[in-house]
């Protein structure tokens, strides 16, 4: 059985959410969780979280054993891409694109 969890539009480069996704792939929920702890980086919260929702999902399957889940696939996707203009010298500017993610989480028994 598989059970899944989906956040979209996440303020944050995919590329920096990827990094910390390779880390717990593979991993059973309760060790995932315990590394995502102890990580610095800002995605680690947001991957925690999709977790414990995709937790809290399986929980409410009568089939499902909660404790014995694991990651069995991890999906970083870019969002849509928020447009800004910095100024430069002499009358120009540039362009900064402020990236989204889509995290998608799914456990296996």
């Amino acid at each position: 059985m598989e059970v899944r969890a989906v956040a979209k539009y996440v303020r944050i480069s995919p590329t920096k959410v990827r990094r910390v996704a390779i880390a717990i792939k593979g991993k059973p929920v309760e060790d995932a969780l315990n590394l995502l702890g102890y990580m610095p980086q800002r995605s680690a919260k947001i991957l925690a979280k999709v977790i414990r929702s995709a937790v809290a999902n399986a929980d409410q399957k009568p089939d499902i054993d909660v404790d014995s889940l694991s990651v069995s696939n991890i999906a970083v996707n870019q969002g849509p891409s928020l447009k800004r203009f910095r100024p430069r010298a002499m009358g120009r500017a540039t362009k900064i694109l402020k990236r989204t993610s889509h995290v998608t989480i799914v456990l296996a028994e």
